[in-house]
């Protein structure tokens, strides 16, 4: 990173930091103000060190839909890019719903639009609400929303708007 951003040795440490205290707590919703007092730096070089981790897969940044200036601003949720991070950079944080959710961020983010949902947890290309669970997961968050799914873990066969969520890895 430091040959193709500029970016000094203390400043690159600073980055680390951040990737770790995000991977302590994902999916991060993050308080720009109180990220940048805990880890000593200003808020313009936190958002760029943040719009850098996602332009280096390390991490997605997820937005709600949303037109103009609102794009432009900090992300409403950051998780870490793929299910082996969460594993290599703090294993005690691998926990089942943050796995399946970044697992199915993960495999959509590279040929859909991906946004945070009003009900449920996903948007997908502004058309489809996407809601990610157990085996057991209701379909009652997603009810009477158009074009809306569940996406349940350990199960084999879907059925109606009930999507296995191992099928997703087979978009990548």
């Amino acid at each position: 990173m430091n040959a193709v951003e500029n970016i000094a040795y203390e400043d690159s440490r600073k980055i680390k930091k951040l990737l770790l205290a995000i991977a302590q707590s994902v999916p991060f919703s993050p308080n720009i103000k109180k990220l940048s007092e805990r880890l000593g730096i200003n808020r313009t070089f936190l958002i760029n060190a943040i719009k850098l981790l996602n332009r280096a897969d390390l991490v997605m940044e997820l937005f709600k839909p949303t037109k103009g200036v609102g794009a432009l601003t900090k992300p409403e949720k950051l998780y870490l890019n793929n299910t082996n991070l969460i594993f290599a950079l703090d294993k005690k944080q691998a926990e089942v719903d943050t796995l399946r959710e970044t697992f199915f961020a993960n495999q959509m983010k590279h040929i859909h639009e991906i946004h945070l949902a009003e009900k449920g947890d996903f948007l997908i290309n502004k058309k489809y609400t996407f809601e990610i669970g157990g085996k057991n997961k209701p379909t009652k968050q997603i009810k009477g929303v158009e074009n809306g799914f569940v996406v349940r873990d350990d199960m084999e066969v879907g059925g109606l708007n009930i999507i296995p969520l191992y099928l997703f890895g087979f978009m990548y």
